[in-house]
């Protein structure tokens, strides 16, 4: 078989960048180990930035997203026992982010896929890409015993931090940087009616707590807890009363409760690989880089790079130009390190770390009160939390 473009994995990047090529014409055939059916079970973000549901749009996949989908304003910072609420719309002359669940945005894109025929590879066992550093790349994979192989022009890893694609990069060739935080997110779902109709973060002497949603009727929320800990020592009534704890009262007091469906903890990480290109191969989203997920930047990232890796496969074969693939990694890492450092600021500001003395305290007290009063401090943070320009 040949293509122009093999796509590794089948997530959110994965599918965008697949119907962002498919309607240009440009020939694309996506690679997952997964089943479907594994893919849309996994529970992940929600958040999105404006250029995100643009280029939903933009791939013809944003109607439902539009029809279900939850904008958002503002959110509310909670510390001290008080609420702070941060004007997204005002302070960024007009922006928003949209509450849609990952879950639901993969399945928009794989039902659009469908209707158009356009090929995805499931249960694909054992995918590798080969000759990437030279002019005629190919990608092997084993499906029902036999090993088959695509010949193509590029290689797009979407693969995830844990794929395949990242593994093949000689290893001199990548510089790696991460950060490991001292705790996790326990996280619940359940089909209870959101406690606020906006997020609020909230920093508490306990730890950090966040109540977000899913729709009007499911809501996800999350307790900062140690990594030693395991989900199964949770009870729901344990995790709502410690949610609880976590809150100012007037919130507290509309928390509802009801049984969990899903239940982790997800430990914490900064990661970013770079370069983000290796020859006629591209890493992009989580293959490339990890956020913790305070500022909701995770899935947003990976659409930045699939905007910035598509505007470049575009130009090569429209215009024969290899100006956008040549610079696709600058441009990416540009925009991924300042996301980088906002969830970073973010989590510092909102959790409490096992070795803050009284000092550092203080000044994360400071920083609170410092966004909560000035104007300029909280249209910063506006700015980077509805998504800077591509």
């Amino acid at each position: 078989m040949r293509t122009q473009v093999v796509i590794i994995g089948s997530g959110p990047s994965g599918l965008l960048l697949g119907q962002l090529l498919t309607h240009a014409g440009i020939d694309n055939v996506i690679l997952d180990r997964a089943s479907k059916d594994h893919i849309l079970a996994r529970v992940r973000a929600g958040v999105l930035e404006e250029g995100t549901t643009r280029l939903m749009d933009q791939a013809r996949s944003g109607t439902r997203m539009h029809a279900e989908g939850l904008p958002h304003d503002g959110f509310s910072l909670a510390f001290d026992g008080r609420d702070h609420r941060i004007d997204l719309f005002g302070l960024t002359g007009g922006k928003r982010v949209m509450i849609y669940g990952q879950t639901e945005l993969t399945r928009d894109l794989i039902d659009r896929r469908q209707g158009e025929g356009a090929l995805s590879i499931y249960r694909a066992a054992n995918v590798l890409p080969h000759d990437f550093e030279g002019g005629a790349p190919y990608v092997t994979y084993e499906g029902n015993g036999v090993t088959h192989r695509i010949d193509c022009d590029f290689i797009a890893g979407c693969d995830g931090f844990h794929g395949v694609t990242r593994r093949f990069v000689p290893e001199k060739a990548v510089r790696t940087f991460e950060k490991i935080y001292p705790f996790g997110w326990l996280g619940i779902l359940a089909d209870v009616p959101p406690v606020s109709h906006e997020l609020v973060y909230a920093n508490h002497p306990r730890g950090f707590a966040l109540c977000s949603m899913r729709s009007l009727s499911r809501s996800r929320y999350y307790i900062q807890c140690s990594l030693d800990q395991r989900p199964e020592e949770w009870s729901d009534q344990r995790f709502w009363d410690e949610l609880r704890r976590r809150l100012p009262a007037h919130h507290a007091e509309r928390v509802v409760t009801g049984p969990s469906f899903e239940k982790s903890i997800a430990p914490l990480r900064s990661f970013v690989a770079e370069p983000m290109r290796f020859h006629r191969l591209f890493l992009v989203g989580d293959a490339a880089h990890i956020v913790p997920p305070t500022g909701a930047k995770g899935l947003n990232l990976a659409a930045s790079d699939v905007h910035y890796l598509f505007e470049g496969l575009l130009e090569h074969y429209q215009d024969r130009s290899d100006g956008g693939i040549d610079a696709y990694s600058v441009r990416a890492l540009s925009r991924v390190w300042k996301a980088v450092r906002f969830s970073w600021w973010m989590t510092t500001i909102m959790h409490r770390f096992p070795d803050t003395s009284d000092f550092d305290q203080k000044i994360r007290e400071a920083e609170l009160d410092y966004l909560t009063h000035s104007r300029a401090a909280a249209m910063a943070l506006a700015e980077n939390y509805v998504g800077l320009p591509f």
